[in-house]
């Protein structure tokens, strides 16, 4: 378990992080989420005893991370997949981390090979790709066999079997009763990955809670359905448009976007009138979407450009 009390780090007249307050469970993955500058690293760096909190505390097990006599036994963690020697084999920088905490060194084939990179192993690692450097930099979160990990952006270079791969081996290490602690800016992976998020904007805490209702906070009632027949299209069409607060669209093959009704909805008035329909489902909104919905103020880049220097 990780526990975040209360959390700042200010830089001047900058607040980085602003009094964060959360807990990363055991037994599940929690998604970190956040715009650029929105202080995701510099949460993660202060749970795992690089920078020095202002205010508050990082517990991990309920201990901070400096306590912690062999680290890596106890959480595993890649912030830059890059921080490696580049003359350094993968093997060699394995067997470096093995050492200073006590592990067997057949550990390091093992998690080599999970990672999938037995092959590659004894190449410098200034010739890895960055999907490669990736890999490594789980095998190292891995080394100790720890029943915590934090993993910033693990998926950055991989390919579509790469991130498939990533998303069965944390969610497996969830089942194991692990605790799971991964940032990413791929929505669509971490909405397939993910049980629960915690959502920072420029340092503060937004949002805590679980995928499901974190997209259920954000859907309203709407439906999609196809209706092959035109005179029946345009009977259903009349009916709603005659209900107060729904809005209806219409498309060329026969399709009506609902606003304001569920699909049970729609379909109880389609039978009613009976109206034939070839396709009726609620429209679900996105992780994407409701992300960019609940974070829409807390940008550091605006998209015409400008910049918002209130966020790090």
């Amino acid at each position: 378990m990780i526990t975040v009390g209360g959390l700042s780090k200010r830089y001047g007249d900058i607040v980085a992080v602003d009094d964060l307050t959360f807990t990363v469970q055991a037994g599940r993955v929690t998604g970190f989420l956040g715009p650029n500058g929105s202080g995701k690293s510099t949460t993660m760096r202060m749970i795992l005893g690089l920078d020095h909190p202002t205010r508050g505390q990082a517990l991990i097990a309920g201990r901070p991370y400096a306590d912690l006599r062999r680290p890596l036994r106890a959480v595993g963690a890649m912030l830059d997949a890059r921080a490696v020697h580049p003359a350094r084999s993968g093997r060699a920088h394995l067997i470096a981390q093995a050492r200073t905490n006590g592990i067997p060194l057949g550990r390091v084939d093992e998690v080599l090979a999970t990672v999938g990179l037995g092959q590659a192993a004894r190449r410098p690692a200034g010739t890895y790709s960055l999907g490669m450097s990736g890999r490594l930099g789980v095998a190292g979160a891995l080394l100790g066999d720890p029943p915590v990990l934090i993993l910033d952006e693990p998926v950055n270079g991989l390919d579509p079997e790469g991130v498939r791969w990533i998303r069965r081996l944390v969610r497996d290490l969830a089942a194991e009763g692990r605790t799971v602690f991964l940032s990413s800016h791929l929505m669509s992976e971490m909405q397939l990955t993910a049980d629960h998020l915690v959502v920072i904007g420029r340092g503060r805490l937004l949002s805590d809670t679980s995928m499901r209702d974190f997209l259920a906070a954000a859907s309203t009632a709407s439906a999609r359905a196809s209706v092959p027949d035109p005179r029946q299209r345009a009977a259903l069409v009349r009916r709603l448009t005659a209900l107060d607060g729904v809005g209806v669209g219409t498309s060329a093959d026969g399709g009506l976007t609902v606003e304001g009704r569920t699909a049970a909805q729609v379909g109880d008035l389609a039978h009613d009138l009976g109206v034939r329909l070839h396709g009726l489902g609620d429209v679900r909104v996105s992780l994407e979407q409701a992300y960019m919905d609940l974070t829409a103020r807390s940008v550091e880049y605006a998209t015409d450009g400008t910049t918002e220097r209130d966020a790090t």
